[in-house]
C-alpha cells in the first residue's frame, strides 16, 4: 500500500523522496516554488539502507539534512548520467566534506570513466575546488549496463534508455516492493519501448520522465522536441497503465513549467492514468513491506552480488 509519509529510512518499508525534480536547470521563483525548482535528486530506504539518485541541485538540502541528522556517512550515490543538471549540486553535498567513510558515487557506461567526469566538473576554472581536495572522500564504481547488485538491503537492477548520450535506468526493490526511476529518456512514437515495460513491470512507483506535454513534443508549440532524449506525460501514462505500475511520478519538470501548468499536466495524465502525482520537492512516499516478506528478503541477499 502507497502512503504520503513524513519521514524516510524506516525500517519495514520502501520510502522514497523529492530533493529536486526539475530538468535542464533550476528555476526558481514564486511560480516554482511549489514544485520546486532544483534538480534532479532522490532519496530512496528500506530496511536501514539508503541509495541516492543523482546529484543535481537537490542534492544541496539533502546533504545538509544528513549531516543535521548526523547521517552522513556510508553514502551511495547512483547517477542516471552526468548531464549538468544531474550532477551540477554534488560539489556543495556536505557529506562529500565531512566525514570518515568515503561516498561511493556509481554509474553505468557513460563514455568515460566515473572519476574523469567528476574531474571535469570539479576543475578551475570552472569551479575553484579542486577534485583533488575531495578525492580521498570519494570511491568511484564504474557499472556495465545489465548489473545486478545489492546496497544494502536495497537490491538494484539497472537499464539503458533513449537519450542522445548514455542514460541508465535504476529499478530499487525491497521486499516485494519497488521502485523505477526512468528520468531522461525518449519515447518511441506510436509505440511502448518493449524494454522498458518489462524492466518496469508491476513496480509500485515509476519515476518517469516528463518533461514536454504531447503538443510540445511534436512541435506544435514552439520547435519540435523529437531527438532531445525527453518524454511526455502521455508517453508515461502509457507505460504505466501497460506495465501494471500502481503510482505514476511525473519527473523531469521542464525549467519554464510553472507551479498552475504542472497542476494542469498531472489532470491531463489522471484522464489516461488515474493514480498519477507530480514529483515535488520534499513530498515523500511510502510502500509498506510486511515484516515476513522483508525477513525473506534479507535471508536472499546473500545471492546477489554487494556493489564494488
Amino acid at each position: 500500500m502507497l502512503k504520503h509519509a513524513p519521514e524516510v529510512n524506516v525500517e519495514e518499508g520502501l520510502d522514497v523522496r523529492f530533493w529536486g525534480v526539475r530538468g535542464s536547470l533550476p528555476s526558481p521563483g514564486p511560480e516554482t516554488a511549489m514544485v520546486g525548482g532544483n534538480t534532479a535528486c532522490v532519496e530512496v530506504c528500506g530496511g536501514g539502507s539508503r541509495v541516492i539518485l543523482d546529484a543535481g541541485s537537490g542534492i544541496r538540502a539533502l546533504g545538509d539534512s544528513l549531516m543535521a541528522k548526523g547521517e552522513g556517512e556510508d553514502l551511495t550515490i547512483l547517477l542516471s548520467h552526468v548531464h549538468w543538471d544531474h550532477v551540477m549540486g554534488l560539489p556543495f553535498f556536505a557529506p562529500l566534506y565531512a566525514g570518515k567513510t568515503p561516498i561511493t558515487i556509481a554509474a553505468g557506461p557513460l563514455g568515460l570513466p566515473v572519476e574523469s567526469a567528476l574531474e571535469r566538473q570539479m576543475s578551475p576554472p570552472l569551479f575553484p575546488v579542486s577534485y583533488d581536495a575531495v578525492r580521498s572522500r570519494v570511491k568511484t564504481v564504474d557499472l556495465a549496463a545489465d548489473r545486478h547488485f545489492r546496497v544494502g538491503a536495497l537490491t538494484i537492477t539497472m537499464l539503458p534508455l533513449i537519450h542522445p548520450d548514455p542514460v541508465i535506468a535504476y529499478r530499487i526493490a525491497f521486499g516485494s516492493s519497488s521502485v523505477v526511476y526512468a528520468t531522461d529518456t525518449e519515447h518511441l512514437e506510436g509505440q511502448l519501448d518493449e524494454r522498458l515495460l518489462r524492466f518496469a513491470r508491476g513496480a509500485d512507483i515509476l519515476i518517469y520522465d516528463a518533461q514536454y506535454t504531447p503538443e510540445e513534443y511534436r512541435g506544435e508549440v514552439g520547435p519540435s522536441r523529437k531527438g532531445w532524449g525527453h518524454s511526455t506525460f502521455l508517453a508515461g501514462a502509457e507505460l504505466a497503465r501497460a506495465a501494471n505500475i500502481k503510482t505514476l511520478a511525473l519527473f523531469h519538470h521542464d525549467p519554464r513549467r510553472t507551479d498552475a501548468e504542472v497542476a494542469a499536466i498531472v489532470q491531463r495524465c489522471r484522464e489516461h492514468f488515474p493514480s498519477t502525482v507530480a514529483a515535488r520537492e520534499n513530498l515523500s512516499l511510502r510502500v509498506e513491506v510486511p515484516p515476513s516478506v522483508a525477513s525473506r528478503h534479507r535471508a536472499e541477499l546473500q545471492q546477489v552480488a554487494a556493489l564494488p
